[in-house]
């Protein structure tokens, strides 16, 4: 059984709790976050969700061993399996009609085309995921947005039609979004556990983190845009879907996921950061659990929990919640409930057959 890389699950748990402030968290009546620092969580927990989807992906279909004949087979079932479980549980949850924008149908969508590419080696993974942060944002912007001519070849805007909302028009965009995944992907395919691994992933974090939102920025003030189309390929702000905003996004989440990861392993920090640390290592070790739940919460508690927040005291139960609950059911009772679903009803790890010798 392969052993749990903690560091993942933290930046899972982090990436759940960072939903939580987007959609619980207390803002100004003039549209302002309270405290100003939830900025943090707009777009970004949700962009470190996809990308380690696409990690998990990664790890269940062989980690550093590319999958081949049938385990690449087999591989591809079990993506596929995975993704009607989430495309239905995802269904579940929009049924709810909470303030939510539920990120698992679009997520599973993206995970039946990522699954084209789990037999690439990280390197050629890497360019395309790359490429898909050039080509989808610019392809979304071309096809939404008017240019000089003041029109835009889609006209279908949110909610028009369900498919064109999972692949161009919706809150996650397939289009855009693949990126997110092809990255974790890429990522996953490395030693996760090697501090080299950690310090490169570190850095380009760093780096793309300065080309996304600052590059955006300040081509935004010397290009000055006139027309909505090149105003959206300069965006940066959350869940712009722009290259920009998407670039920087990735930066943030290599670089939260190196820290943790490097916290987790190196041995100077390994044993206090685990122990520390195992609230949100066990949230993110169901985080499929986590997020669901928080929605259907958010159902019974009614949608003013949302848009009429007098203070973060509500924001606070669920994070307390959360971490005690998932501390205690991990503890205790293994996987959570609909992990333990998920194992049961999807296609589980590939054993290579026994060849048995003639006599």
């Amino acid at each position: 059984m392969r052993e749990r890389i903690v560091g993942v699950d933290i930046a899972r748990g982090l990436a759940v709790l960072g939903m939580f402030v987007a959609h619980l968290g207390h803002g100004t009546p003039d549209g302002q976050h309270s405290p100003a620092w939830f900025v943090v969580a707009d777009g970004r927990p949700s962009a470190m969700f996809a990308i380690l989807a696409g990690l998990s992906i990664a790890l269940f279909t062989g980690g550093r061993t590319l999958p081949r004949g049938p385990a690449l087979v087999h591989g591809w079932l079990r993506i596929a399996t995975r993704a009607v479980v989430v495309f239905v549980i995802g269904l579940l949850l929009t049924a709810l009609d909470t303030p939510v924008a539920v990120i698992l149908p679009s997520y599973a969508v993206t995970f039946l085309l990522v699954a084209a590419f789990i037999a690439l080696p990280p390197a050629a993974v890497g360019v395309m995921a790359l490429t898909a942060a050039v080509v989808g944002p610019t392809l979304l912007a071309a096809l939404l947005y008017p240019g000089a001519d003041g029109t835009a070849p889609v006209q279908a805007g949110l909610g028009d039609n369900a498919l064109l909302d999972l692949v161009l028009t919706g809150y996650y965009p397939a289009i855009v979004w693949i990126t997110y995944m092809l990255l974790g992907l890429c990522v996953g395919r490395l030693d996760l556990r090697s501090p080299r691994v950690q310090a490169v992933m570190g850095a380009t974090g760093l780096g793309l983190l300065l080309v996304g939102y600052g590059g955006g920025a300040w081509l935004s003030s010397v290009v000055r845009p006139t027309t909505e189309l090149a105003y959206q390929l300069l965006r940066t702000d959350p869940h712009a879907d722009s290259t920009f905003e998407v670039l920087g996004n990735c930066g943030v989440a290599l670089l939260v996921l190196a820290v943790v990861l490097a916290l987790t392993t190196l041995p100077a920090t390994a044993r206090v950061s685990r122990v520390l640390l195992h609230p949100l290592a066990a949230t993110g070790a169901m985080a499929l659990t986590a997020y669901s739940a928080h929605i259907v919460v958010i159902a019974l508690l009614g949608n003013g929990v949302v848009w009429y927040t007098e203070s973060n005291a509500v924001l606070v139960w669920f994070v307390v919640v959360t971490l005690v609950v998932c501390t205690l059911w991990t503890r205790f009772v293994g996987r959570g409930p609909l992990e333990m679903l998920m194992r049961l009803v999807t296609v589980g790890p590939y054993r290579a057959p026994v060849e048995q010798s003639r006599v």
